[in-house]
């Protein structure tokens, strides 16, 4: 029996740490996704600053050349999110059930502060 205590203590480490690097890199990978949002946003909105800039009298701003890099580059930022978020990024599996437990959770944090 004390043996069996002591090696489900040595486990219960080594699944905390796996836990733990699974969630640490999950959230390194969120922060990536993040980064390349943000370079995203700022670089395709200094491009088209510069094009706006740069048209001549009665020339169309809105034309696909004009926004071309925004266009492919946003390809790879939603495939860069599926693969960070999954193909169920949305609502994902279970979103239902999943919300109603946490709604459930956030519910009963609310009558456990004022108790």
């Amino acid at each position: 029996m004390r043996n069996e205590q002591n090696i489900n203590n040595m486990e219960r480490p080594l699944e905390e740490q796996m836990r733990y690097d699974r969630a640490k890199k999950r959230v390194k990978a969120i922060k990536g996704f993040f980064m390349h949002l943000t370079a995203y946003i700022l670089v395709n909105a200094f491009l088209l600053v510069l094009i706006w800039a740069g048209l001549k009298q009665g020339e169309a701003f809105f034309t696909f050349g004009h926004f071309s890099t925004a266009f492919f580059w946003g390809f790879g930022l939603l495939f860069h999110a599926l693969g960070v978020f999954g193909a169920n990024m949305f609502l994902g599996n279970n979103w239902e059930e999943r919300k109603i437990k946490e709604m459930m959770q956030q519910e009963h944090d609310k009558s456990q502060k004022w108790e």
